[in-house]
């Protein structure tokens, strides 16, 4: 639960960055940016002053809203022709989140605030969250450990022979029994994530997904995760599966094999080992992402696998690293022309993948902290390949 003075912090520093911007206020309407500042998900939007208390407007349900809010002006969604009079006078520059307000929003708030002019604060936003305090982090620390529990139990119900999607049931029936949400929220457009995927004999087939392994899914409108391939012996089997708890999501993979695995596979997994050994040792404050990403594939060359980094040979993934949070895909990108350096309490999974066609796909995934000393690893799990 989200407390007081927490989301008063959280509202301080977002009006810092509009002062400093010039802005004289936000209007948010997208669900888990309300939830970060006022702790409820209901159906509302948030005006956050520049200077002065932030006001929570609620469709519904206002009941809960009320209940949940830590918003001390929680009231019901003006009718149309009060909505302007919620606002001060001299607000006349407002951000708005434009990386996931679709044109028909903006249009009806553009309407209900004539004279207005809406300005993008989809980055200031992200870079805020992109910060955890002590509260987000022992939350994600706490959805590691759930997460972990579930990964310990593979080997015990893993089978040659048994589909893709066999496996991916099992998972996620004791992920759900494990308090697991299933919100894999997401920003991106025409992005979207059905808790994760156990893959094996298909997961090299490429897809629209924003990341190294795809999978063939289940029909053309489902093209991601398990199949109804059956589990071969002697081809990897992966398990990349995120943990939602409170709202808060990890990320973490794991390899598993029938039987032995191939050399040229063991070796591009070890080789995602020193990938993501070298990475966490330099998740520190100041280090700058794209640098980090450039590491990573200079090791993929030096291994004579830059071609299978991140993706199957020409469907590669542009990064090695994504911020993790209330969504899978926040803040920080250790990726190419992500020019940011890092913060501490920023949190980012790491995941150095490779495809090999007509061999596997094989690779590490774990959540870590950025802290002054490196990586602090939050899927605290071994990352030895099991062989059952």
């Amino acid at each position: 639960m989200l407390t007081k003075t927490e989301s008063e912090q959280r509202i301080a520093r977002l009006q810092d960055g509009l002062r400093g911007q010039g802005i004289d206020g936000a209007l948010f309407i997208y669900p888990i940016d309300i939830y970060y500042f006022s702790g409820t998900r209901q159906n509302s939007a948030l005006f956050v002053p520049a200077e002065g208390k932030p006001r929570l407007m609620v469709r519904k349900s206002y009941f809960r809203a009320q209940a949940e809010s830590v918003i001390d002006d929680t009231r019901p969604f003006p009718s149309s022709k009060e909505f302007a009079s919620q606002f001060p006078p001299k607000a006349k520059r407002i951000g708005f989140t434009f990386d996931v307000a679709p044109v028909q929003q903006y249009q009806y708030y553009a309407k209900l605030l004539p004279g207005v002019e809406f300005v993008d604060v989809s980055p200031l936003n992200r870079e805020l969250r992109s910060v955890k305090s002590e509260l987000e982090l022992e939350r994600m620390r706490e959805s590691g450990a759930r997460l972990c529990g579930v990964f310990k139990e593979v080997p015990g119900f893993l089978k040659e022979g048994m589909r893709e999607l066999d496996l991916a049931a099992e998972f996620e029936y004791r992920l759900r029994k494990a308090g697991g949400e299933g919100f894999v929220r997401m920003r991106a457009y025409n992005q979207e994530l059905f808790q994760g995927l156990a893959v094996s004999a298909g997961a090299g087939n490429p897809g629209f997904f924003d990341g190294a392994v795809t999978g063939r899914g289940l029909s053309n409108a489902s093209p991601h995760g398990a199949s109804t391939d059956a589990i071969e012996a002697n081809v990897p089997v992966l398990v990349d599966y995120t943990g939602v708890f409170n709202g808060y999501i990890v990320d973490m993979t794991r390899m598993f094999v029938v039987g032995r695995l191939a050399p040229e596979l063991q070796r591009a997994f070890d080789t995602s080992l020193r990938i993501q050994q070298h990475l966490t040792e330099n998740l520190k404050p100041g280090a700058v992402c794209e640098d980090l990403f450039a590491q990573a594939a200079d090791i993929a060359e030096s291994a004579g696998l830059a071609r299978n980094f991140m993706g199957a040979p020409g469907e590669n993934a542009k990064f090695v690293g994504h911020g993790v949070g209330l969504e899978l895909d926040e803040f920080p990108v250790l990726a190419q022309g992500f020019k940011s350096q890092l913060r501490a309490g920023q949190t980012i999974a790491i995941e150095p993948k490779f495809v090999l066609p007509g061999l596997g796909v094989i690779g590490i995934e774990n959540t870590f902290a950025v802290a002054p000393d490196g990586g602090v690893k939050i899927t605290d799990l071994p990352d030895d390949i099991a062989f059952v």
